[in-house]
């Protein structure tokens, strides 16, 4: 995944989201503008129909965006590079909160269809007089059919395997469900390698490798989750964001000493260099809160 601003170029900010393009992306543009050359009477047409590719990325990624802010989640910055685009989301971690981040996107392609198909259907009896704009309409009802066909399948990280993992989250918990998942995901990547080299597809390898990357990351964040789940937890604190105890040991680095301490323990001062820390971080979910937002959570009651 590229980095959200080394490297790029910032487009625009919308709704406090700056959206950002990657280098790399013009010189795949160029590559894939020129390979459908021929299609249309002009290549403008070509580049017409790849910025429209990316329009409809771009809307799908706000989708998730602005679902992931509706939830409490944090999310200002959207990537566009060769592969797509990438929505820099972090929601409440909460299997409902991650559902909605996640489904937003797709839904925003289903919204699109039938505009797109009313419109293709109006042209058509323009398909005579114009039919470079005829086809362009037509390509991108297509783009956005196929968009949605590949995003939605149950295969981590595709919206779908996130969608799943969303899912089994409510019946197997935050790290079982994304072992699974990722376990899933690694199966289909693993398929996607093998149909690219059947088809003779660069990009579906090269996306597929990037899918096995992604799960691979993902397959040891879940084993780090399932290791935490089993720690011993610390009775009166509890974080506000993911209402789980922190665990009792020395996992908190000081950041002036590099000692690593309880915070919980110490009421959030290093005991080798007496620095005192206004915040705390989860180790669960990385929310930071002060001491006495940990304490004051633990007061209230589990069913509210």
């Amino acid at each position: 995944m590229p980095s959200s601003r080394q490297g790029s170029i910032r487009l625009f900010r919308f709704s406090g989201i700056d959206v950002f393009l990657h280098w790399s992306w013009f010189l795949v543009a160029v590559y894939e503008i020129n390979d459908r050359k021929g299609s249309y009477s002009s290549i403008s047409w070509n580049v017409l129909e790849y910025l429209a590719l990316f329009l409809i990325v771009l809307l799908h990624e706000f989708g998730h965006a602005l679902a992931c802010r509706q939830v409490g989640g944090n999310a200002n910055k959207i990537m566009l590079w060769p592969l797509g685009g990438v929505a820099y989301v972090d929601p409440p971690p909460r299997p409902g909160a991650t559902f909605w981040s996640i489904a937003a996107g797709p839904l925003v392609n289903v919204a699109l269809l039938p505009v797109l198909a009313v419109l293709d259907t109006q042209m058509t009896g323009w398909a005579g007089i114009t039919p470079d704009m005829h086809q362009l309409v037509h390509q991108i009802w297509r783009i956005d059919l196929g968009l949605l066909i590949f995003n939605i399948l149950p295969v981590y990280p595709l919206d779908g395997g996130q969608i799943l993992r969303s899912l089994l989250w409510f019946v197997l918990g935050r790290a079982r469900s994304l072992l699974v998942a990722t376990i899933l995901g690694i199966i289909g990547a693993i398929g996607f390698v093998l149909l690219a080299l059947w088809m003779r597809e660069p990009w579906l390898g090269i996306i597929s490798f990037y899918m096995l990357i992604v799960c691979w990351g993902g397959f040891q964040h879940a084993r780090a989750l399932s290791r935490a789940a089993n720690l011993p937890r610390r009775a009166g604190f509890v974080c506000p964001t993911c209402k789980t105890s922190p665990p009792v040991g020395n996992y908190w680095k000081c950041a002036k000493c590099g000692q690593g301490f309880d915070t919980f323990a110490t009421n959030a001062v290093c005991p080798y260099c007496s620095t005192r820390f206004d915040v705390t971080k989860c180790m669960d979910c990385g929310a930071a809160h002060s001491m006495s937002e940990w304490a004051n959570s633990a007061l209230v009651p589990s069913n509210l």
